[in-house]
């Protein structure tokens, strides 16, 4: 690959170039944010994840460093998030025992003959082809979030009665299936089971809820023996032909809440391993939560990227 090809090829890429002011929104090993790709494929961007259409029955899922806070995407990334959430994923993926649509984590050879892919690796999957179910999957087994409010203005969570007198972070006396359906902006809608039952149809639908039971339940045990807490999370799922598969990330800090059981008090919130300084601190600067959202400071970039490696670490063992 001649030198005039690599130069073209960083329009590929695009960084967080405010890492070229200073030290800040850098990563422990001094890596730049890389908030989006731009390969000459067939795209769609989610708020973290540049998904590209690899021909045939693939696909290229690249998980960038964005970060994303009250439905917006924030102008500064957190440096390695996209390798942390591949990583994490790629780890329950291994380790549960479900059909999911992984087929590996290396830059597909094709590309790499033709691009410079070093900002590419370890933050890539190549992943099966599968007609999504329209809906997210979401198990809670403490109370927060939506969770908590509406327990609070009904006494139940999407139809699932609970019992009265539970204060915020307390455990439920089991786990119950709260699905909600995908929107395209804004806020997914949380529903009954009815409802993804007139959907979807009974059979589709119930075997959806055992499905995310049995994975949040087998994840919970690892994650105990491990000293964490998965309060909640949520799944994905796809149909390849008659076959219903786990897609998309799996229990990241993205799409679950993790606590440490050492310092785990129901009543009030819990510290947690996500974007939580990300939220507290667009809280309190002044944002209006309708404009267009500031960049965030380089301690808040830091905090965040060192929570998001603790939980990799406390999870995985790694």
């Amino acid at each position: 690959m001649n030198t005039q090809q690599r130069s073209d090829d960083r329009t590929l890429y695009k960084f967080d170039e405010s890492t070229t002011r200073g030290e800040r929104a850098l990563s422990p090993i001094g890596e730049r944010a890389l908030l989006a790709t731009e390969l000459p494929l067939p795209k769609r961007s989610g708020k973290v994840r540049d998904v590209y259409d690899l021909g045939g029955d693939e696909m290229l899922i690249v998980s960038t460093d964005r970060i994303s806070a009250f439905d917006f995407i924030l102008p500064s990334g957190i440096p390695g998030k996209g390798k942390l959430l591949t990583a994490m994923s790629e780890f329950w993926f291994d380790h549960l025992d479900v059909s999911h649509h992984l087929i590996s984590t290396e830059v597909p050879p094709q590309l790499a003959q033709q691009f410079d892919v070093e900002p590419l690796h370890g933050r890539v999957m190549v992943v099966k082809k599968a007609q999504v179910v329209p809906f997210e999957c979401v198990v809670r087994g403490y109370l927060e979030g939506s969770g908590l409010r509406e327990y609070q203005a009904t006494g139940a969570i999407c139809g699932n009665k609970l019992p009265p007198g539970l204060v915020q972070c307390d455990p439920l006396p089991e786990p119950i299936f709260t699905p909600a359906t995908k929107a395209e902006e804004g806020h997914d809608e949380n529903v009954t089971i009815g409802r993804m039952i007139a959907d979807l149809g009974s059979d589709l639908a119930l075997r959806l809820r055992e499905m995310s039971l049995q994975i949040y339940h087998d994840a919970s045990k690892h994650a105990a023996q491990q000293g964490m807490i998965i309060a909640d999370t949520k799944f994905e799922f796809g149909r390849v032909g008659d076959d219903l598969i786990l897609i998309d990330e799996v229990l990241t800090p993205d799409s679950s809440r993790f606590w440490a059981a050492s310092t785990y008090q129901p009543g009030h919130a819990q510290p947690s391993f996500d974007k939580q300084f990300v939220r507290e601190w667009l809280s309190q600067c002044g944002w209006d939560k309708q404009s267009d959202p500031p960049e965030l400071p380089a301690e808040v970039i830091e905090q965040t990227a060192a929570k998001y490696q603790e939980a990799y670490r406390l999870i995985t063992g790694r």
